[in-house]
Parts: C-alpha cells; sequence; structure tokens
C-alpha cells in the first residue's frame, strides 16, 4: 500500500515539476521585461489540441517596457522582415497591442487589424497570450519564456 501511494506521490510531482504556474492576477509590471516565443498551442475546446514548436533557426522576441511592446521574428523560411512597435496595456487578465509602425509584411495585418487583444497568462518567467475565437472559446497561443 505504501509503494502505490508513493508511486501516485511521485507521478503527481513529476507531472507538474517544470511547468510554470500561471495567475489570473496579471499586471504590467510582471510582463516588463525581455520574453522569447517557446512554442505555440492551437485549441480545440479551450483544450490544447497541438503544440507547435519552433522550427530550427526561427527566433522571436518580445520586449516590454513602461507600457511600449516591441518585438521581433526571425524565420529562416521566410525572407521577409518582420517587426512591430508600440504601446500596450494589461486590464483584467486582457492583453492589448496599439502597433504604431512595423515591417511592411505587418503593416499590412495592422492595416486592417487596429488593436491585437489576447487573454494573457503570466507567471514569472513565462506567458501566454491566447488568441480568441469570435465566440470566445481559445483559438492559438503563443508562448513565452522570460529572457531577461
Amino acid at each position: 500500500m505504501k509503494n502505490i501511494i508513493l508511486i501516485i506521490f511521485c507521478s503527481l510531482v513529476m507531472t507538474s515539476a517544470g511547468l510554470p504556474e500561471f495567475n489570473k492576477t496579471s499586471n504590467v509590471a510582471n510582463l516588463e521585461g525581455v520574453w522569447e516565443l517557446e512554442h505555440q498551442f492551437m485549441y480545440e475546446n479551450n483544450e490544447v489540441s497541438d503544440t507547435i514548436f519552433n522550427p530550427n533557426g526561427y527566433r522571436q522576441i518580445k520586449m516590454f517596457s513602461k507600457g511600449k511592446v516591441m518585438w521581433t521574428r526571425f524565420d529562416p523560411a521566410d525572407g521577409n522582415e518582420w517587426f512591430g512597435y508600440g504601446s500596450y496595456t494589461v486590464k483584467d487578465n486582457t492583453l492589448e497591442e496599439f502597433l504604431e509602425y512595423a515591417s511592411d509584411p505587418m503593416m499590412k495585418i495592422i492595416d486592417t487589424t487596429e488593436v491585437f487583444r489576447f487573454e494573457l497568462q503570466i507567471s514569472k518567467d513565462h506567458f501566454r497570450q491566447i488568441d480568441l475565437n469570435k465566440d470566445g472559446t481559445f483559438c492559438h497561443s503563443e508562448n513565452y519564456k522570460r529572457i531577461e
């Protein structure tokens, strides 16, 4: 009996080890810093259905400081430059980014999207920005780790 309890306890510890504990009370100060994209999630019925890992050489960095956001992406398979700069707010676990200028391909997206709005889940060293469908369910997320 003791062995069964020990096995169950060890299993629980191992499944939760290394996973960030996201809180529901995020604020701007928690988000300030430099972050690198670890991977992305695709969702079905608000549950993760697939994980998309960064291809070899792909990097995406986001920086948040004093209400400003800047991001850049390098994809060796894509000859386009990808970057953006603007302001951001965090309120009620919602991250809103208002890009002021960006690379040419991103400017085409900005022309059709005034505000980029995400559900924000954040821990000390990780954050997740989640895109919502029109019906309010999770669609896709970018998952970042703090690098500074």
